[in-house]
């Protein structure tokens, strides 16, 4: 199971990295376009697939049986390595590649706000850019992007599989 684990984090963390170094070079040379948030999203809930396919394999080894905590702790510790390789691939692109993330990704987000939205989006950035001073903030805020999403379907892969467990008894 360890070994299925590390296997389908690794494959998973190495897809949504990619997919960001991808947006970040984007971003730098078009400084003035916000970047996708579908394809954030999208490399995200693919790079959560290879999740979903390593618990799979988890229970097709055991004869087809998986408790759902088994299954949950198998999902959220690839969930956990995808986003940790994730959160070190983004700490070496932001403080060796991209140190003035922040100030040009806030000036999009101001730039693109509605009218009535402006102060509120000012205030939100003036947060984020806060929060970024710090490397703490920096790795917090970037597991936040994505590990929310991995827990979510952790828990609902290891609701599925430990269903499909049962009923092949």
């Amino acid at each position: 199971m360890n070994k299925m684990i590390l296997k389908f984090g690794y494959i998973g963390g190495i897809i949504v990295s990619a997919f960001m170094c991808w947006v970040t070079y984007l971003m730098k040379q078009n400084p003035e376009e916000q970047p996708s948030m579908l394809l954030g999203f999208s490399s995200m809930v693919l790079a959560f697939g290879t999740m979903i396919y390593g618990v799979n394999q988890i229970r097709k080894q055991n004869n087809n049986q998986i408790t759902f905590g088994k299954a949950c702790k198998a999902g959220f510790l690839m969930s956990l390595l995808i986003s940790t390789i994730y959160v070190a691939v983004w700490l070496v692109i932001y403080y060796n590649f991209f140190p003035d993330f922040m100030e040009r990704y806030g000036d999009i987000m101001i730039k693109n706000a509605k009218p009535e939205e402006i102060v509120k989006v000012t205030e939100e950035v003036k947060w984020m850019k806060k929060v970024y001073q710090s490397p703490f903030g920096v790795i917090a805020m970037t597991y936040v992007e994505v590990l929310p999403l991995g827990i979510v379907i952790s828990l609902l892969n290891a609701f599925i599989q430990s269903k499909l467990a049962k009923n092949k008894k």
